[in-house]
């Protein structure tokens, strides 16, 4: 029997976005989802320190099978206590797509583990390109106070509007809370990246 795969998350909402994805691509699958909302606050209080990292480890350290960290702020630590990041497949995809990369962010706690993730991405696949970012955490309040459909909407204006003013050969949507902004983006004519499906299908994979 496939054992069942452990999802970390740092927001409520992801627990049904991920049970909903889970249902399309492969519904056989279980999944154990952890919604720990204090590890985000401790670490944009605090960083990302050694108590937190023990936590996250026993999570890690407990789970019967493959681990997705869905929180692109704790990524970097979960991947090395052998977690996937989520956000990995995606940059790789990234980096193999040509030209100019937007590198959309809402936290400033995620700026810097993306960019690393994406510059590393890039230089697996001997590409050297310019990352444009673009941080819009003006509109993260929405998403905390439970406006998913306003916080949407305006990822996607503020996205449209940096790919009228810039050459842009692809758009990542850095973290898993925009990806529901894709479908709305679907006419830019540019690839539009996304982590949620592609983490889970790197987890169905190990």
């Amino acid at each position: 029997m496939t054992q069942p795969i452990t999802l970390i998350h740092t927001a409520e909402i992801h627990r049904a976005s991920f049970s909903a994805l889970r249902d399309r691509i492969a519904p056989e699958a279980e999944l154990v989802q952890h919604v720990r909302t204090d590890w985000l606050d401790k670490a944009r209080k605090h960083g990302v320190r050694q108590g937190l990292i023990d936590e996250i480890a026993d999570l890690i350290h407990q789970a019967p099978g493959p681990v997705v960290c869905t929180c692109t702020t704790l990524g970097e630590a979960a991947a090395a206590l052998g977690a996937i990041r989520i956000d990995a497949p995606m940059m790789a995809e990234a980096s193999r797509a040509g030209g100019p990369i937007l590198m959309v962010y809402a936290l400033e706690s995620t700026f810097e583990p993306s960019l690393a993730l994406l510059d590393s991405a890039l230089q697996n696949a001997q590409q050297e390109t310019q990352v444009l970012p673009l941080f819009i955490g003006q509109f993260w309040p929405l998403f905390e106070a439970g406006e998913v459909e306003a916080f949407t909407a305006c990822v996607a204006g503020a996205v449209k509007d940096a790919v009228a003013h810039n050459d842009v050969g692809c758009v990542i949507l850095a973290q898993a809370s925009m990806a529901a902004a894709a479908p709305l983006l679907t006419d830019l004519g540019k690839p539009v990246l996304t982590s949620p499906g592609s983490a889970l299908r790197a987890a169905l994979s190990a």
